[in-house]
């Protein structure tokens, strides 16, 4: 039996803002069937003590990078648990990395290297009676830890793998802080954590793990080149045969349209004509009214998801017979413009700012497709668990959304698998042009059960992805 020490920011379903919680959250299930007994570590926000409450303290430090932190021992789900409870460092209301207007933490370099700095601890046995023989980060919230496995002195050695769920997440903050961080001298360089005079909490990682991975073989490729690689891309074309994708899954036990509690109606590929009850409870809820498919948005209203592109597209969405049903937040001006298009066309765009995890479900089994013209996208799960729901995904062909949607070109529609649209470059002629097709295609229900009952047939669970990492952990430990 390996066992692996998972480090991250968040995890589902404790904490949440995105898809690196949905990964943390399945990855130990995932492992657990090859061999590998997987504890998470988690800071300790309010909502993942209060999970906790009354649990073991099985280690105490006085100061942890200025702070006074005790390790609690709980379990997530059916897996081990290590929560981090450091008041002056997590105790607060907001986010997990910001406070209740948005705004970042200032001192987040200190929060998430203190977080680090307990993973190396744990992982090299400073900690009590617990041993690993692995450790895994995940993004520069936990980039830190394989840094001071690294530059640990008179510590067990262990490998270490940094997953990269979105490179444009860099964790940089200002070279003054580097004298705070507990690192020895020789760290503040090229080989260590300096990047552009700054201090890069997901450079160090990517310059000290033992294994990279990003969670989609094109994104593996993609961060190589600079349109991708976000400044990095030398470091990780560096790295060489060390940097691999492996693909994100979902997890059927939350993600299953014949066994969600969260829809109005259950459904297979066998029955997919019991859709029309959540197709009714999304018209419902988001005043929608006529005819034409629902295409729908789940999503942070961001440049890298190209909704400005879609936003000045909604005219034309409406004008084609489509239908929107949007549910996201983000940049304040998508969010009015968004909110504006509901204005010009009531009953045919609807719009919720905010995130709402019942919702989306609902939206996947009821809207007809999934809009998501991602500029770049590392894996995406989003177009995952349309393909499972029946919600045909109308994506950009990057990252992971080119590598687990088959575009409807003739050839693949006569082969019977095509599982939704990709469009090349998120212009407004070439999303336009996905629109019309994906409305043509609907217009023909036969050709459209197929691409749906396609995709739902398609097989994006934890199983592939769980024996990868567990081979990756293999070849590590030798």
């Amino acid at each position: 039996m390996i066992h692996a020490l998972s480090v991250a920011s968040e995890a589902y379903p404790l904490v949440k803002t995105g898809g690196l919680a949905d990964v943390v959250g399945a990855l130990p299930d995932a492992l657990a069937p090859h061999g590998i007994a997987t504890t998470t570590l988690l800071p300790g926000y309010p909502r993942v003590l209060a999970h906790v409450g009354g649990a073991e303290v099985v280690h105490r430090w006085p100061d942890l990078l200025g702070a006074e932190a005790r390790l609690f021992a709980g379990m997530l789900g059916e897996q081990p648990l290590l929560v981090l409870d450091a008041p002056a460092l997590f105790a607060r209301d907001g986010g997990p990395y910001g406070d209740p207007q948005g705004r970042d933490w200032p001192d987040n370099w200190r929060r998430f290297a203190a977080l680090s700095r307990a993973a190396s601890d744990l992982a090299s046995g400073k900690v009590g009676n617990q041993r690993f023989d692995l450790l895994h980060a995940h993004d520069w919230q936990a980039g830190l830890a394989p840094a001071y496995l690294h530059f640990a002195q008179n510590a067990r050695r262990v490998p270490s793998v940094l997953t990269i769920h979105n490179i444009a997440f860099q964790g940089s903050f200002d070279a003054g802080v580097f004298g705070q961080l507990g690192l020895p001298p020789q760290a503040w360089g090229i080989e260590g954590v300096e990047y552009y005079g700054s201090v890069g909490l997901l450079k160090a990682g990517l310059w000290a793990a033992d294994a990279i991975t990003t969670v989609s073989p094109t994104y593996a490729e993609e961060i190589r080149r600079p349109e991708f690689g976000m400044g990095l891309e030398g470091l990780i074309a560096s790295r060489g045969d060390r940097v691999t994708g492996i693909l994100n899954g979902i997890d059927p036990a939350v993600w299953n349209p014949a066994t969600d509690p969260l829809l109005a109606a259950r459904y297979s590929a066998d029955n997919l004509e019991a859709r029309i009850a959540n197709q009714l409870a999304v018209e419902q809820r988001f005043g929608l009214s006529g005819a034409g498919p629902i295409f729908t948005v789940i999503s942070r209203l961001t440049w890298q998801k190209g909704m400005d592109v879609l936003a000045g597209l909604l005219d034309d969405l409406i004008a084609m017979d489509g239908r929107l049903a949007m549910l996201g937040s983000g940049d304040a001006g998508l969010e009015q413009a968004f909110r504006d298009a509901a204005t010009r066309h009531p009953g045919r765009i609807g719009v919720e700012i905010g995130y709402d995890e019942p919702l989306s479900h609902l939206l996947q089994g009821g809207a007809d497709a999934i809009l998501i013209p991602s500029r770049f996208e590392p894996c995406g799960l989003t177009q995952l668990y349309g393909l499972a729901y029946g919600c045909v995904p109308v994506v950009a062909r990057t990252g992971g959304l080119a590598d687990t949607v088959i575009d409807a070109n003739v050839a693949a529609l006569d082969a019977g698998v095509a599982t939704g649209v990709q469009f090349d470059g998120v212009t407004p002629q070439a999303l336009r042009s996905a629109i019309a097709r994906t409305i043509a295609l609907h217009r023909e229900p036969a050709r459209w059960r197929q691409i749906q009952r396609r995709g739902m047939a398609a097989d994006f669970s934890w199983d592939n992805s769980g024996a990868r990492y567990a081979a990756l952990y293999r070849q590590l430990l030798g």
